[in-house]
């Protein structure tokens, strides 16, 4: 049996939790949305960093592991730009640069008005095994 992208990221129970929708993948790319929730915010009444992080960090799985290649992260970085409470945030990954070995990829984070909350890099360490072999 053999698993699709879709499938591979279906099966992110975090994601889920957290209401993370993948609405697009891409060779190299991705794109997300989170409705943000109460269980977002944080005592500030601001979206948590650590939503935010969550939400770019999924995105960026996705768009390294989108070549059907396990991919894993070696090293991110994310700025927080501008705060957000409620609304809708959406992700959106960019692969800079690939390799048979290493991937760099760009995910910005921005609301409903198109407003930069964050931006992300990350660097992905591509495996030798296939998502389709995983079931």
């Amino acid at each position: 049996m053999s698993m699709d992208i879709n499938e591979f990221f279906d099966r992110d129970q975090f994601a889920k939790h957290c209401g993370i929708e993948l609405l697009e993948i891409t060779p190299g790319g991705a794109k997300t949305k989170m409705d943000v929730r109460e269980l977002h915010l944080n005592g500030l009444r601001t979206v948590h960093g650590g939503a935010i992080f969550t939400l770019a960090d999924f995105t960026f799985a996705a768009a390294c592991n989108s070549h059907g290649t396990v991919a894993v992260a070696l090293n991110v970085n994310i700025s927080f730009v501008k705060a957000t409470g409620s609304g809708t945030l959406y992700a959106e990954a960019r692969e800079v640069s690939v390799s048979p070995k290493i991937g760099t990829y760009e995910i910005k984070v921005t609301n409903g008005s198109g407003d930069l909350i964050a931006t992300f890099q990350g660097l992905a360490y591509r495996k030798k095994e296939k998502l389709s072999d995983l079931a």
